[in-house]
Protein backbone atom coordinates (compact mmCIF):
# COMPACT_ATOMS: atom_id res chain seq x y z
CA UNK A 1 0.00 0.00 0.00
CA UNK A 2 1.36 3.62 -1.20
CA UNK A 3 1.55 5.47 2.36
CA UNK A 4 2.34 9.00 0.29
CA UNK A 5 0.92 10.87 -2.96
CA UNK A 6 4.56 12.35 -3.26
CA UNK A 7 6.71 10.40 -5.49
CA UNK A 8 9.95 11.88 -3.69
CA UNK A 9 11.36 9.33 -1.22
CA UNK A 10 10.41 10.99 2.33
CA UNK A 11 13.97 9.71 3.29
CA UNK A 12 12.82 8.23 6.46
CA UNK A 13 9.41 7.63 8.41
CA UNK A 14 8.32 3.99 8.28
CA UNK A 15 11.20 3.63 5.81
CA UNK A 16 13.44 2.82 9.07
CA UNK A 17 10.72 0.23 9.64
CA UNK A 18 11.51 -1.03 6.29
CA UNK A 19 15.11 -0.92 6.60
CA UNK A 20 14.91 -3.39 9.63
CA UNK A 21 12.56 -5.80 7.80
CA UNK A 22 14.73 -5.31 4.72
CA UNK A 23 17.84 -6.50 7.12
CA UNK A 24 16.17 -9.40 8.56
CA UNK A 25 15.03 -10.70 5.17
CA UNK A 26 18.85 -10.63 4.57
CA UNK A 27 19.64 -12.13 7.91
CA UNK A 28 17.34 -14.95 7.30
CA UNK A 29 18.03 -16.10 3.71
CA UNK A 30 21.34 -15.32 2.29
CA UNK A 31 22.42 -15.05 5.84
CA UNK A 32 21.82 -18.52 5.97
CA UNK A 33 22.88 -19.66 2.82
CA UNK A 34 26.16 -18.17 2.98
CA UNK A 35 26.86 -20.15 5.75
CA UNK A 36 26.68 -23.33 3.67
CA UNK A 37 30.67 -22.73 3.75
CA UNK A 38 30.12 -24.73 7.04
CA UNK A 39 28.14 -27.59 4.85
CA UNK A 40 30.61 -27.98 2.44
CA UNK A 41 33.84 -28.27 4.06
CA UNK A 42 31.71 -31.30 5.98
CA UNK A 43 30.71 -32.82 2.99
CA UNK A 44 33.87 -32.12 1.50
CA UNK A 45 35.49 -34.53 4.87
CA UNK A 46 32.90 -36.88 5.17
CA UNK A 47 31.68 -39.35 2.99
CA UNK A 48 28.00 -38.19 3.92
CA UNK A 49 27.05 -39.11 0.05
CA UNK A 50 28.96 -42.34 -1.27
CA UNK A 51 27.77 -41.08 -4.98
CA UNK A 52 28.72 -37.50 -4.47
CA UNK A 53 31.83 -35.91 -6.04
CA UNK A 54 33.35 -32.72 -4.80
CA UNK A 55 31.80 -30.94 -7.85
CA UNK A 56 28.32 -31.77 -6.94
CA UNK A 57 28.54 -30.01 -3.47
CA UNK A 58 29.76 -27.02 -5.39
CA UNK A 59 27.16 -26.78 -7.54
CA UNK A 60 24.44 -27.52 -4.78
CA UNK A 61 25.93 -24.28 -3.16
CA UNK A 62 26.05 -22.39 -6.23
CA UNK A 63 22.66 -23.00 -7.12
CA UNK A 64 21.33 -21.01 -3.70
CA UNK A 65 22.29 -17.95 -5.80
CA UNK A 66 21.39 -18.99 -9.36
CA UNK A 67 18.10 -20.51 -8.56
CA UNK A 68 17.34 -17.31 -6.55
CA UNK A 69 18.48 -15.46 -9.31
CA UNK A 70 16.79 -17.01 -12.24
CA UNK A 71 13.42 -16.82 -10.64
CA UNK A 72 13.69 -12.85 -10.27
CA UNK A 73 11.90 -12.01 -13.80
CA UNK A 74 8.91 -13.99 -13.07
CA UNK A 75 8.68 -12.83 -9.27
CA UNK A 76 8.72 -9.36 -10.45
CA UNK A 77 5.98 -10.17 -12.65
CA UNK A 78 4.01 -11.82 -9.66
CA UNK A 79 4.29 -8.79 -7.37
CA UNK A 80 3.44 -6.27 -10.45
CA UNK A 81 -0.03 -8.79 -10.49
CA UNK A 82 -0.31 -9.10 -7.10
CA UNK A 83 2.14 -7.20 -4.72
CA UNK A 84 4.57 -7.92 -2.88
CA UNK A 85 3.78 -10.35 -0.20
CA UNK A 86 2.17 -13.23 -2.12
CA UNK A 87 5.35 -13.98 -3.97
CA UNK A 88 7.33 -13.91 -0.36
CA UNK A 89 4.85 -15.83 1.61
CA UNK A 90 5.10 -18.39 -1.56
CA UNK A 91 9.19 -17.94 -0.93
CA UNK A 92 8.13 -19.05 3.14
CA UNK A 93 7.26 -22.46 1.93
CA UNK A 94 9.59 -23.05 -0.69
CA UNK A 95 12.54 -22.07 1.82
CA UNK A 96 11.31 -24.10 4.56
CA UNK A 97 10.46 -27.16 2.11
CA UNK A 98 13.93 -27.26 0.96
CA UNK A 99 15.92 -27.51 4.65
CA UNK A 100 13.29 -29.70 5.78
CA UNK A 101 13.49 -32.28 2.76
CA UNK A 102 17.24 -31.04 2.89
CA UNK A 103 17.20 -32.89 6.18
CA UNK A 104 16.37 -36.39 4.86
CA UNK A 105 18.04 -36.61 1.89
CA UNK A 106 20.12 -39.98 1.35
CA UNK A 107 20.91 -39.50 -2.32
CA UNK A 108 22.62 -36.40 -3.79
CA UNK A 109 19.92 -36.04 -6.46
CA UNK A 110 17.51 -35.43 -3.63
CA UNK A 111 20.10 -33.15 -1.92
CA UNK A 112 19.83 -30.94 -5.61
CA UNK A 113 16.42 -30.40 -5.29
CA UNK A 114 16.53 -29.96 -1.58
CA UNK A 115 19.56 -27.84 -0.46
CA UNK A 116 19.93 -26.64 -3.85
CA UNK A 117 17.01 -25.60 -6.11
CA UNK A 118 14.46 -25.30 -3.51
CA UNK A 119 15.84 -23.13 -0.82
CA UNK A 120 17.44 -20.87 -4.17
CA UNK A 121 13.76 -20.49 -4.96
CA UNK A 122 12.65 -19.70 -1.57
CA UNK A 123 15.33 -17.01 -0.93
CA UNK A 124 14.24 -15.17 -4.70
CA UNK A 125 10.70 -15.35 -4.19
CA UNK A 126 11.11 -13.69 -0.06
CA UNK A 127 14.58 -11.27 -1.56
CA UNK A 128 13.71 -10.38 -4.83
CA UNK A 129 10.09 -8.39 -4.09
CA UNK A 130 12.11 -6.61 -1.38
CA UNK A 131 15.31 -5.05 -3.26
CA UNK A 132 13.43 -2.03 -4.66
CA UNK A 133 11.34 -0.97 -1.16
CA UNK A 134 14.61 1.12 0.27
CA UNK A 135 15.31 3.00 -2.66
CA UNK A 136 11.71 4.04 -3.00
CA UNK A 137 11.87 5.10 0.64
CA UNK A 138 14.97 6.60 0.68
CA UNK A 139 17.16 9.23 -1.56
CA UNK A 140 20.14 10.73 0.43
CA UNK A 141 19.99 8.11 2.57
CA UNK A 142 19.70 5.17 -0.09
CA UNK A 143 22.77 3.81 0.15
CA UNK A 144 22.84 4.15 4.10
CA UNK A 145 20.00 2.32 4.15
CA UNK A 146 20.84 -0.27 1.41
CA UNK A 147 24.24 -1.07 3.37
CA UNK A 148 22.52 -1.30 6.78
CA UNK A 149 19.76 -4.04 4.96
CA UNK A 150 22.65 -5.54 3.56
CA UNK A 151 24.55 -6.13 6.69
CA UNK A 152 22.04 -8.27 7.63
CA UNK A 153 23.65 -10.71 5.74
CA UNK A 154 26.73 -10.76 7.23
CA UNK A 155 24.41 -10.77 11.13
CA UNK A 156 22.86 -14.32 9.86
CA UNK A 157 26.12 -15.40 8.29
CA UNK A 158 27.53 -15.10 11.70
CA UNK A 159 24.91 -16.72 13.61
CA UNK A 160 24.06 -20.04 11.36
CA UNK A 161 28.18 -20.41 11.10
CA UNK A 162 28.32 -20.98 14.44
CA UNK A 163 24.71 -22.73 14.79
CA UNK A 164 25.40 -24.91 12.07
CA UNK A 165 29.06 -25.80 12.86
CA UNK A 166 28.10 -26.16 16.10
CA UNK A 167 25.02 -28.12 15.40
CA UNK A 168 26.99 -30.88 12.80
CA UNK A 169 29.25 -31.37 15.29
CA UNK A 170 27.76 -32.18 18.14
CA UNK A 171 23.94 -33.53 17.22
CA UNK A 172 23.82 -34.07 13.50
CA UNK A 173 23.51 -32.61 10.33
CA UNK A 174 19.44 -32.95 9.87
CA UNK A 175 19.02 -31.43 12.65
CA UNK A 176 21.12 -28.62 11.75
CA UNK A 177 19.20 -27.98 8.69
CA UNK A 178 15.64 -28.44 10.39
CA UNK A 179 16.77 -25.97 13.30
CA UNK A 180 18.01 -23.79 10.35
CA UNK A 181 14.16 -23.67 8.76
CA UNK A 182 12.41 -23.13 12.21
CA UNK A 183 14.40 -19.84 13.06
CA UNK A 184 14.35 -18.46 9.95
CA UNK A 185 10.55 -19.10 8.70
CA UNK A 186 9.65 -17.69 12.40
CA UNK A 187 11.34 -14.68 11.76
CA UNK A 188 10.24 -13.82 8.44
CA UNK A 189 7.09 -14.17 9.24
CA UNK A 190 6.79 -11.32 10.96
CA UNK A 191 8.84 -9.12 8.78
CA UNK A 192 6.57 -10.21 5.47
CA UNK A 193 3.78 -8.52 7.90
CA UNK A 194 5.97 -5.32 8.56
CA UNK A 195 7.44 -4.67 5.12
CA UNK A 196 5.48 -1.90 3.02
CA UNK A 197 6.21 -0.31 -0.86
CA UNK A 198 5.37 2.76 -2.08
CA UNK A 199 4.48 1.61 -5.56
CA UNK A 200 1.27 3.32 -6.29
CA UNK A 201 2.98 6.96 -5.81
CA UNK A 202 5.90 5.90 -7.84
CA UNK A 203 4.35 3.72 -10.71
CA UNK A 204 7.30 1.76 -11.81
CA UNK A 205 7.22 -0.51 -14.52
CA UNK A 206 8.08 -3.46 -12.81
CA UNK A 207 9.06 -5.67 -16.21
CA UNK A 208 10.24 -8.90 -15.84
CA UNK A 209 12.75 -7.78 -18.98
CA UNK A 210 13.40 -4.46 -20.42
CA UNK A 211 15.44 -5.99 -23.48
CA UNK A 212 16.22 -2.08 -24.39
CA UNK A 213 18.18 -1.43 -21.59
CA UNK A 214 20.83 -3.78 -23.43
CA UNK A 215 21.13 -0.96 -25.88
CA UNK A 216 22.75 1.34 -23.97
CA UNK A 217 26.59 0.92 -22.67
CA UNK A 218 26.56 1.98 -19.19
CA UNK A 219 23.99 -0.66 -18.47
CA UNK A 220 26.02 -3.40 -20.11
CA UNK A 221 29.07 -1.96 -18.65
CA UNK A 222 27.06 -2.36 -15.30
CA UNK A 223 26.14 -5.94 -15.87
CA UNK A 224 29.84 -6.84 -16.69
CA UNK A 225 30.70 -5.67 -13.30
CA UNK A 226 27.68 -8.07 -11.81
CA UNK A 227 29.11 -11.15 -13.99
CA UNK A 228 32.89 -10.86 -13.22
CA UNK A 229 32.26 -9.93 -9.38
CA UNK A 230 30.61 -12.92 -8.56
CA UNK A 231 32.84 -14.88 -10.09
CA UNK A 232 35.14 -13.63 -7.74
CA UNK A 233 32.18 -13.56 -4.56
CA UNK A 234 30.82 -17.21 -4.82
CA UNK A 235 34.52 -18.22 -4.67
CA UNK A 236 35.87 -16.28 -1.95
CA UNK A 237 32.21 -17.05 0.23
CA UNK A 238 32.42 -20.81 0.00
CA UNK A 239 36.04 -22.09 -0.47
CA UNK A 240 37.36 -19.91 2.50
CA UNK A 241 36.10 -22.30 5.17
CA UNK A 242 37.69 -25.32 3.12
CA UNK A 243 40.90 -23.46 2.05
CA UNK A 244 41.40 -23.51 6.17
CA UNK A 245 41.41 -27.14 6.42
CA UNK A 246 43.57 -27.65 3.38
CA UNK A 247 46.39 -25.58 5.80
CA UNK A 248 46.04 -27.90 8.54
CA UNK A 249 43.37 -25.87 10.52
CA UNK A 250 40.94 -27.75 12.76
CA UNK A 251 37.10 -27.72 12.02
CA UNK A 252 36.51 -25.53 14.66
CA UNK A 253 38.86 -22.83 13.19
CA UNK A 254 37.79 -23.65 9.68
CA UNK A 255 34.14 -22.57 11.30
CA UNK A 256 35.55 -19.50 13.14
CA UNK A 257 37.18 -18.28 10.03
CA UNK A 258 33.75 -18.64 8.19
CA UNK A 259 32.10 -16.60 11.20
CA UNK A 260 34.44 -13.70 11.32
CA UNK A 261 34.44 -13.60 7.00
CA UNK A 262 30.43 -12.86 7.89
CA UNK A 263 31.25 -10.47 10.96
CA UNK A 264 33.20 -8.41 8.67
CA UNK A 265 30.32 -8.03 6.35
CA UNK A 266 28.20 -7.06 9.12
CA UNK A 267 30.92 -4.08 10.07
CA UNK A 268 31.36 -3.29 6.81
CA UNK A 269 28.31 -3.30 4.63
CA UNK A 270 26.74 0.12 6.58
CA UNK A 271 30.31 1.70 6.27
CA UNK A 272 29.91 1.14 2.05
CA UNK A 273 26.84 2.43 2.43
CA UNK A 274 28.02 5.65 4.23
CA UNK A 275 30.84 6.11 2.36
CA UNK A 276 28.54 5.42 -1.34
CA UNK A 277 26.38 8.28 -0.37
CA UNK A 278 29.05 10.90 0.61
CA UNK A 279 31.63 9.99 -2.04
CA UNK A 280 29.57 8.58 -4.97
CA UNK A 281 28.46 4.98 -5.68
CA UNK A 282 29.97 4.53 -8.53
CA UNK A 283 33.40 5.76 -7.03
CA UNK A 284 33.05 3.54 -3.91
CA UNK A 285 31.59 0.47 -5.64
CA UNK A 286 34.62 0.25 -8.24
CA UNK A 287 37.19 1.34 -5.42
CA UNK A 288 36.08 -1.43 -2.88
CA UNK A 289 35.66 -4.12 -6.30
CA UNK A 290 39.13 -3.33 -6.94
CA UNK A 291 40.65 -3.36 -3.44
CA UNK A 292 39.20 -7.28 -2.36
CA UNK A 293 40.84 -8.75 -5.65
CA UNK A 294 43.97 -7.13 -4.84
CA UNK A 295 43.42 -8.44 -1.01
CA UNK A 296 42.98 -11.53 -2.44
CA UNK A 297 46.48 -11.96 -4.25
CA UNK A 298 48.25 -10.05 -1.40
CA UNK A 299 46.66 -11.48 1.33
CA UNK A 300 45.51 -14.63 0.58
CA UNK A 301 47.52 -16.29 -1.92
CA UNK A 302 50.58 -16.56 0.80
CA UNK A 303 48.33 -16.95 4.02
CA UNK A 304 49.31 -20.53 5.87
CA UNK A 305 48.41 -19.36 9.70
CA UNK A 306 45.42 -18.95 11.54
CA UNK A 307 45.70 -15.17 12.42
CA UNK A 308 46.53 -14.10 8.86
CA UNK A 309 43.85 -16.13 7.46
CA UNK A 310 41.40 -14.23 10.75
CA UNK A 311 42.77 -10.82 8.95
CA UNK A 312 41.96 -11.56 5.61
CA UNK A 313 38.13 -13.10 6.46
CA UNK A 314 37.88 -10.14 8.67
CA UNK A 315 38.92 -7.69 5.79
CA UNK A 316 37.21 -9.69 2.38
CA UNK A 317 34.19 -9.52 4.32
CA UNK A 318 33.92 -6.11 4.91
CA UNK A 319 34.14 -5.69 0.75
CA UNK A 320 33.85 -8.84 -0.91
CA UNK A 321 29.51 -8.76 -1.35
CA UNK A 322 29.81 -4.57 -2.45
CA UNK A 323 27.50 -6.07 -5.12
CA UNK A 324 24.73 -6.61 -3.02
CA UNK A 325 25.36 -3.17 -1.26
CA UNK A 326 25.01 -1.23 -3.82
CA UNK A 327 23.65 -2.89 -7.00
CA UNK A 328 20.63 -1.44 -6.11
CA UNK A 329 21.38 2.33 -5.68
CA UNK A 330 23.49 2.03 -8.92
CA UNK A 331 20.98 0.41 -11.10
CA UNK A 332 18.78 3.69 -10.18
CA UNK A 333 22.09 6.10 -11.13
CA UNK A 334 22.37 4.53 -14.17
CA UNK A 335 18.63 4.13 -15.25
CA UNK A 336 16.15 6.03 -12.57
CA UNK A 337 14.02 4.86 -10.47
CA UNK A 338 11.22 3.54 -13.04
CA UNK A 339 13.29 1.20 -14.43
CA UNK A 340 15.00 0.07 -11.44
CA UNK A 341 13.03 -3.10 -11.07
CA UNK A 342 13.71 -3.71 -14.52
CA UNK A 343 17.50 -3.60 -14.47
CA UNK A 344 18.12 -5.09 -11.43
CA UNK A 345 15.76 -8.38 -12.98
CA UNK A 346 18.40 -8.13 -15.74
CA UNK A 347 21.39 -8.11 -13.53
CA UNK A 348 19.58 -10.70 -11.40
CA UNK A 349 19.81 -13.09 -15.00
CA UNK A 350 23.09 -12.07 -15.35
CA UNK A 351 24.66 -13.31 -12.25
CA UNK A 352 22.78 -16.98 -13.08
CA UNK A 353 25.86 -18.81 -14.35
CA UNK A 354 28.57 -17.17 -12.52
CA UNK A 355 26.92 -18.11 -9.25
CA UNK A 356 26.06 -21.62 -10.24
CA UNK A 357 29.65 -22.43 -11.82
CA UNK A 358 32.09 -20.29 -9.78
CA UNK A 359 32.62 -22.43 -6.93
CA UNK A 360 32.51 -25.74 -9.56
CA UNK A 361 35.44 -23.73 -11.07
CA UNK A 362 37.46 -23.15 -7.89
CA UNK A 363 37.52 -26.47 -7.11
CA UNK A 364 38.31 -28.21 -10.71
CA UNK A 365 41.51 -25.19 -10.26
CA UNK A 366 42.28 -26.93 -6.80
CA UNK A 367 45.39 -29.22 -6.92
CA UNK A 368 44.97 -31.94 -4.19
CA UNK A 369 48.15 -33.19 -2.72
CA UNK A 370 49.99 -29.62 -3.98
CA UNK A 371 51.30 -27.61 -1.00
CA UNK A 372 49.42 -24.72 -1.98
CA UNK A 373 46.14 -26.37 -3.40
CA UNK A 374 43.83 -23.79 -3.55
CA UNK A 375 46.86 -21.37 -5.67
CA UNK A 376 44.74 -21.53 -9.21
CA UNK A 377 41.71 -20.97 -7.57
CA UNK A 378 42.62 -18.39 -5.29
CA UNK A 379 44.44 -16.21 -8.45
CA UNK A 380 40.82 -17.31 -10.28
CA UNK A 381 38.90 -15.05 -7.74
CA UNK A 382 41.86 -11.64 -7.52
CA UNK A 383 41.79 -11.40 -11.40
CA UNK A 384 37.80 -11.68 -11.53
CA UNK A 385 37.20 -9.11 -9.06
CA UNK A 386 40.30 -6.54 -10.58
CA UNK A 387 38.60 -7.28 -13.94
CA UNK A 388 34.71 -6.30 -12.06
CA UNK A 389 36.12 -2.74 -11.40
CA UNK A 390 37.28 -2.10 -14.51
CA UNK A 391 34.36 -2.60 -15.53
CA UNK A 392 32.72 0.10 -13.11
CA UNK A 393 36.06 2.59 -14.05
CA UNK A 394 34.83 2.73 -17.69
CA UNK A 395 30.91 3.48 -16.52
CA UNK A 396 32.56 6.17 -14.04
CA UNK A 397 33.81 7.61 -17.37
CA UNK A 398 30.90 7.46 -19.21
CA UNK A 399 29.05 8.90 -17.29
CA UNK A 400 31.75 11.75 -16.19
CA UNK A 401 31.58 12.08 -20.50
CA UNK A 402 28.12 12.53 -20.01
CA UNK A 403 27.93 15.20 -17.56
CA UNK A 404 30.72 17.29 -19.14
CA UNK A 405 28.95 17.14 -22.23
CA UNK A 406 25.83 18.45 -20.57
CA UNK A 407 23.91 15.18 -21.13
Amino acid sequence: MSLSSNTSPPDGGYGWVCVAACFSINCFTWGAVSSYGVYLAHYLSNNVFSEATPMDFALIGGLNFSMAMLVAPAVTIIARKYGTKLPMLLGLGLLASGYVSASFSERIWQLYLSQGVLIGFGVGFIYVPSIPVLSQWFDKKRSLANGISAAGSGIGGLIFSFMDGSIIQNISLAWALRLTAIISCSMLIIVILLIRTRNEAIQPFQRGFDMKLLRRLDVLLLLSWAFLSMLGYICLLFSLPDYARSIELSDNQATIVNAILNLGTAVGRPLIGIASDRFGRIEVAGLLTCFCGIACLVIWLPSTSYGVLILFAFISGAILGVFWVTVGPLCVEVAGLEQLQSLLSLSWSVIVLPTTFSEVIALKLRRLGSHYPYRNAQVFCGISYICASVALLFLWLSKRQKVQAGV
